[in-house]
Order: structure tokens, then C-alpha cells, then sequence
């Protein structure tokens, strides 16, 4: 399975940083990171991740207290294969 995940964020470059910082806990979430990309004209970050396990990135989405300060939101789409 995969995950499209959108992070709508107050400031695209303080949240790199802190995506950067996380990568650890990411991987303990069962996230493998494909593609990472900012969306121009808007502060949004999207990711493409392969996904091992969906209620463990549910559980890290809404429990990742480092990128909480810059973040608005996410929204997170699984997405598999047909």
C-alpha cells in the first residue's frame, strides 16, 4: 500500500527541517519516503511513502509533536495498486 500525504505548512522550510529530524520515527511508523515534493505557490508539502502498516501512520500523523509547530493540517490518502 501506499500514502500520498499532503502537510499544509506555516513555513515549508522550518517544516523540512524538522521532516529531516524525524526521519527515525518515520521509519518506526512503518513509512518508507519515495518522493517528497513542495507545491508551488503554497506552502504544502506532499509525500509519497510506502506504507507497512496504515494505523501505525494514522498513529504518527496525529502524535508527531515535531512537526505539530509547522503544521495547519494534513491529509493523508492510501492509495493501491490496480
Amino acid at each position: 500500500m501506499h500514502a500520498l500525504i499532503r502537510f499544509d505548512t506555516t513555513d515549508a522550510d522550518a517544516f523540512l527541517d524538522a521532516y529531516a529530524s524525524a526521519s527515525e520515527r518515520r521509519d518506526q511508523a512503518g513509512l518508507t519516503q519515495l518522493q517528497l515534493w513542495r507545491e508551488q505557490g503554497t506552502s504544502a508539502v506532499w509525500g509519497l511513502y510506502d506504507v507497512a502498516d496504515r494505523e501505525k501512520v494514522a498513529e504518527w500523523l496525529s502524535s508527531e509533536t515535531g512537526l505539530r509547530n509547522t503544521l495547519s493540517g494534513t491529509e493523508a490518502h492510501y492509495l493501491g495498486t490496480v
